[in-house]
């Protein structure tokens, strides 16, 4: 396992920044987590490219248990913000599962294909799942959750819906632009680890 020690470092770290800075908005409808959350795709992919399925999906296993943990330090084990929780442990788990397997199906494509395509699927998962069990009124509301359903225009210029709609339409936005332009370092670290010569 120490060969996949870097990327399992590489996502932890991903995941608590993430789990940190989510706490923080970006204007109205970010935050900061959404800029770094997305490298936890990049980091899956490069994992899947180089070392295969079955290491990728235990790199996302150990981001699972630093998600998990870090949500439950950051919620003091408070219930009222276990939704939240849920939805963001529901959500990377099987938004980057999907996107192992998307990888791994489309791995013998053109370089782009694999990594672009399932990051655009992994991502519209992540983004659908956390904020419908996170913020949906169809679920019970706390504190932590009920403002999310206050009716506002969507990204301030649509149909008024609720607020965590305009929320997930930006997240997923961010997600796909930084899908494009991780496929830059993608590429790049892809090549230079690949041609590596192998030692004995």
């Amino acid at each position: 396992m120490p060969r996949l020690m870097p990327a399992i470092l590489a996502m932890a770290a991903t995941v608590l920044a993430s789990n940190i800075l989510v706490q923080f908005m970006l204007g109205d409808w970010l935050t900061w987590g959404a800029l770094t959350y997305p490298s936890a795709f990049l980091v899956t992919d490069l994992t899947n490219r180089i070392h295969g399925v079955r290491d990728a999906r235990r790199v996302v296993l150990a981001g699972f248990a630093v998600g998990v943990a870090s949500s439950l330090i950051a919620a003091g084990f408070d219930k009222t913000t276990l939704r939240i929780a849920i939805g963001s442990g529901t959500a990377f788990l099987v938004a980057q599962l999907v996107d192992v397997s998307v990888f791994d199906r489309l791995r013998f494509r053109s370089w782009w294909q694999a990594p672009f395509l399932s990051s655009l699927i992994g991502s519209a998962i992540d983004t659908a799942l956390f904020f419908s069990i996170a913020f949906a009124a169809a679920l019970p509301a706390d504190a932590n959750t009920g403002w999310a359903n206050e009716l506002v225009p969507l990204l301030g210029h649509g149909p008024a819906l609720p607020l965590w709609q305009s929320l997930a339409a930006a997240d997923w936005g961010v997600k796909m632009a930084l899908a494009v332009l991780a496929l830059v370092p993608y590429n790049g670290l892809v090549r230079k680890i690949l041609s590596r010569p192998v030692e004995n």
